[in-house]
C-alpha cells in the first residue's frame, strides 16, 4: 500500500471510529440502501448526472450534493445525540416510492422514474435511522428533491409571462408592438421569446438557493415564505425586463447590436445583479443568528409525536432486506413489461378519402413530424377540388417505453430542436389537441394529433400515458398510434387552415375508426 493511501484512509477511518457506536451499523447500512439504490437504478441516476453536466438549466445541481453534505455538518454534533431506529412505516413509504417509479417508468417518464429513485433514496433513511433522526436531517433530506432535474415543463407558461411582460413594458415605452404566442412584431423587426429567451433557468436555480437561504438565515416560517416568493417573482419579472431591453435596444441600435448585448450583459451578469438586489431586499429581515443552532436535539428527543412513533420499530436489517426485497420486485416488473409488444403489420399504408386525393407533399417550409421509436411512419399530403390542402402523419408503436414514446417530450408536430416553434393552443376540430406553430418566414401551421389505444381516442397525453400505464401493470400487450391532421395556415389561394381540416375529417369519417384502419394494414 503506497503512503498517500494511509493518509487518505486515517481520517476516514478516525472520523469513523469517533462516531457513536449505536450510529456506526445503521450508517453502514444505510450506505449499502444507497448504494444498491444506485445500482439498480443506475439508467435514472446516470440520466440525472448528464443533465445537471450538460443542461446550463440544470448546472447548479453540481453544487447541491456539496450542499447537502455542508448541511448536514452544521447539524452533525445535534444529529449524533438522536438515537438511531430501524422504523417499519419507512417500508410503506419505500414501497409507494418504488410503485411511483414504476409507473413513471411505464409511462416513460424521466420525471417521475428519477424523483422516484430520490425519494427511495430519503425512504430508506426514515426505514434504517427511524423517525427522530430523519427529523433532525428533516431540511436536507427534503433539500435532495433538487437533485431531480425538473422545471422545463414551466417553460411554455414562463414564455407566455415573459412575453405579456414584454408587451407591458414596450407599450409603456411607446414602442408600436404587435404579438402572436410568443412572437412580438416591432419596426424594428420580427422577435421570438424562445424555450431559451424563457427564464426557467435562472427561476431554478433562484428557488433552489431560495430554498437554502430561507433555512439558514431565517427562523420566522412567514418571513421563509415572504423570500421565497420574492424568489420565484424576481426572476420572472427581471426576464420581462430582459426581453424588453432586447426589443428596446433593437428600436435604436438595429437586431445584431442588440442580441451581441443580450449574450454580453443580459446572461448571468444581469442576474447575478438580480440575486444579488434579492439579497439586499431580505438581507435586513434574517432572524437567525450566526451562533444559532440548526435543530435542537432535546425538543426532537422530548416531542410527544416522534416519542410515539418510535414504538413502530422493525430491525434494521430486517428493514434492509425488505428494501431490497421491495427494490428488485419493481425492477422485476419494470423488465418484464418492457419485453411485451402487440404484433403490428409489416406494411401500412395511408388510405384513399372519398372527394380527395394523394399528391406530392410539398410544403411551404420543411416539417416532418418527429415520431422515435415507431414500427411504422408515415407522412402524405392531401388535396380536394375545392383547393383545401391537409398533410397527414401517422405512427404506429408496437409498445410505449422509454425512447418510443408517442406523446413524449419533443415528440409529434413540434419535434425538438426543430425551426417550428410552438405559438398558442387552438380549439380542436375534434377529440384531439389542437397547436399553432410557425416558423421563420413567417409560415403558419395548424396541428391536431390524436392517440389511440385500444378503445381509446384521445388528444390528452396524460390520458394515454395512464391507459399505458394500465396495460403495462396489467402485462398487456397492446399496440398505440398517432395521428397528425394539419395545414399550412394563411396561405394566399387556400382556405383558412381549420376550414380545410374540418373539410378532411368530415370527408374521412370517425377519426378512431379511420385510424384502426390504417393500423391494420387494410
Amino acid at each position: 500500500m503506497q503512503p498517500h493511501d494511509l493518509a487518505f484512509k486515517a481520517p476516514l477511518a478516525r472520523a469513523w471510529a469517533s462516531l457513536p457506536v449505536q450510529w456506526q451499523r445503521p450508517l453502514a447500512l444505510l450506505g449499502l440502501a444507497w448504494a444498491g439504490n444506485i445500482a439498480l437504478f443506475f439508467a435514472d441516476w446516470r440520466a440525472m448526472a448528464l443533465q445537471w453536466w450538460d443542461s446550463s438549466t440544470y448546472n447548479h445541481v453540481l453544487l447541491i450534493p456539496f450542499i447537502l453534505g455542508w448541511l448536514i455538518s452544521l447539524r452533525g454534533r445535534e444529529v449524533l445525540r438522536v438515537t438511531p431506529q430501524g422504523w417499519w412505516p419507512g417500508l410503506v413509504l419505500f414501497g409507494g416510492a418504488g410503485f411511483f417509479w414504476l409507473l413513471g417508468h411505464f409511462a416513460g417518464l424521466s420525471l417521475a422514474t428519477q424523483l422516484g429513485v430520490v425519494l427511495m433514496a430519503q425512504a430508506s433513511v426514515l426505514t434504517l435511522l427511524g423517525p427522530k433522526a430523519s427529523a433532525a436531517l428533516l431540511f436536507p433530506l427534503a433539500y435532495m428533491l433538487f437533485l431531480v432535474p425538473a422545471g422545463d415543463e414551466l417553460v411554455p407558461m414562463l414564455q407566455t409571462i415573459t412575453a405579456a411582460i414584454t408587451m407591458t413594458l414596450l407599450d409603456w415605452a411607446g414602442v408600436p408592438a404587435h404579438i402572436e404566442g410568443v412572437f412580438i412584431t416591432t419596426p424594428a423587426g420580427y422577435f421570438e421569446v424562445a424555450e431559451a429567451c424563457s427564464g426557467v433557468k435562472f427561476l431554478i436555480a433562484m428557488v433552489a438557493y431560495g430554498a437554502l437561504v430561507a433555512n439558514v438565515c431565517f427562523r420566522s416560517w412567514t418571513r421563509r415564505m415572504a423570500f421565497m416568493a420574492l424568489c420565484i417573482a424576481m426572476p420572472i419579472l427581471a426576464n420581462g425586463v430582459r426581453a424588453w431591453g432586447t426589443i428596446f435596444i433593437a428600436e435604436y441600435h438595429g437586431i445584431e447590436f442588440a442580441a451581441g448585448f443580450d449574450h454580453i450583459f443580459y446572461g448571468w451578469i444581469f442576474f447575478a445583479i438580480v440575486m444579488a438586489l434579492v439579497m439586499v431586499i431580505a438581507w435586513r429581515f434574517f432572524d437567525r443568528a450566526i451562533d444559532d443552532r440548526m435543530i435542537d436535539a432535546d425538543a426532537i428527543n422530548a416531542n410527544p409525536i416522534l416519542a410515539r412513533a418510535v414504538g413502530f420499530a422493525v430491525s434494521q436489517g430486517r428493514g434492509l432486506a425488505v428494501i431490497v426485497a421491495l427494490a428488485l420486485t419493481f425492477t422485476g416488473w419494470g423488465a418484464w413489461a418492457n419485453r411485451l409488444e402487440a404484433p403490428v403489420p409489416d406494411l401500412i399504408v395511408l388510405p384513399q378519402v372519398k372527394g380527395w386525393q394523394q399528391v406530392g407533399y410539398e410544403p411551404l417550409a420543411p416539417w416532418q413530424p418527429l415520431h422515435s421509436g415507431a414500427e411504422h411512419v408515415l407522412l402524405g399530403r392531401y388535396k380536394d377540388a375545392s383547393g383545401h390542402v391537409v398533410d397527414v402523419s401517422f405512427a404506429l408503436y408496437a409498445a410505449q417505453g422509454d425512447g418510443r414514446e408517442a406523446g413524449g417530450f419533443g415528440q409529434g408536430a413540434l419535434p425538438l430542436n426543430s425551426e417550428w416553434s410552438w405559438e398558442r393552443s387552438a380549439q380542436p376540430l375534434g377529440q384531439g389537441m389542437a397547436d399553432r406553430i410557425q416558423t421563420a418566414g413567417p409560415v403558419y401551421r395548424l396541428a391536431e394529433t390524436y392517440y389511440r389505444s385500444g378503445k381509446l381516442l384521445t388528444g390528452s397525453n396524460t390520458r394515454l400515458k395512464l391507459q399505458n400505464i394500465v396495460d403495462r401493470l396489467l402485462l398487456k400487450e397492446r399496440a398505440t398510434a398517432a395521428l397528425i391532421i394539419s395545414a399550412e395556415d394563411q396561405v394566399p389561394g387556400r382556405p383558412p387552415a381549420d376550414i380545410s381540416l374540418r373539410a378532411f375529417l368530415d370527408a374521412a369519417g370517425p377519426v378512431d375508426a379511420w385510424m384502426d384502419r390504417v393500423a391494420s394494414g387494410r
